[in-house]
């Protein structure tokens, strides 16, 4: 969809895009046309959009996928989205709320403001591949290895579920109306784990932990965090004394030398 086919559609639905629900329409076909050849989309496939808004992505997944599910919250663009394309299956109503029947790939453009529970939603579902959009800085984020200035919580729990890479960069010009910033589009791929964790749980706590003080050496934040993480403070003080790497901070790290400490911990000793 153009520009002007955009903002016509959107006056004969009397409709203005929604600052509170984050909407932001793709008006660049070329790149709806890229994501959907990045996910290599066939007729085998059951591809599942998030957010489809007025289709631009969507008309094309449907062209090659063997169906198309898309999830829309704005209610009226919805009933739009089922006429206009009564082959695909529009449900409307909130995806962090919602149950997604099974699906094999994702390509999506995704509402900013709800990045992360999106993500890991997905990640709670088998699936084959996704092409996401995101907020560059978001993005960067979630790519970001141990010393980039992006790792965060975000990088680690993300690469513990899956491989994810960056493939371009979208201005912020590609839709309307222009969000604040320009986006990114990422590959993530689930994956098993490629290191042992006993305590998926326990694990995401330490995690949690050593990033909320992230300023902190590693052995003052994991005192601070010790009814999180372990039985007593003095349970806690103990693993901390024979801690190699107590003086180092969190972003020098990696996620498998969390994934070993949160096992350490769990058995008391280092």
């Amino acid at each position: 969809m153009t520009l002007s086919e955009v903002k016509e559609r959107l006056r004969e639905m009397g409709l203005r895009p929604s600052k509170k629900l984050g909407q932001h329409f793709l008006i660049d076909e070329t790149i709806a046309n890229r994501q959907v050849q990045y996910a290599d989309v066939g007729k085998g496939d059951i591809v599942l959009e998030i957010g489809p808004g007025l289709g631009t992505l969507t008309r094309i997944l449907a062209k090659r996928a063997k169906k198309v599910i898309a999830v829309e919250l704005d209610s009226l663009i919805a009933e739009y989205l089922k006429k206009d394309l009564p082959d695909v299956e529009i449900i409307q109503g909130d995806i962090l709320k919602i149950e997604v029947p099974e699906f094999d790939k994702v390509v999506s453009n995704l509402p900013f403001k709800i990045s992360s529970p999106v993500t890991f939603k997905l990640l709670g579902h088998e699936f084959k591949e996704a092409i996401l959009m995101y907020q560059k800085e978001f993005a960067q984020r979630l790519v970001a290895n141990k010393g980039d200035p992006g790792y965060s919580r975000l990088s680690v729990n993300a690469y513990y579920k899956a491989r994810c890479e960056t493939l371009e960069t979208v201005p912020k010009s590609a839709f309307y109306p222009e969000p604040k910033v320009d986006s990114s589009i990422v590959r993530m791929t689930p994956r098993q784990p490629t290191f042992d964790v006993e305590d998926e749980e326990h694990f995401y706590r330490l995690v949690k932990a050593l990033f909320t003080h992230r300023r902190k050496k590693i052995g003052n934040s994991l005192l601070l965090a010790w009814r999180e993480l372990c039985d007593s403070e003095e349970s806690m003080s103990n693993i901390i004394s024979d801690l190699p790497s107590s003086d180092m901070r969190v972003e020098q790290l990696s996620p498998e030398d969390m994934g070993d400490l949160s096992n350490k911990i769990l058995h008391g000793k280092v």
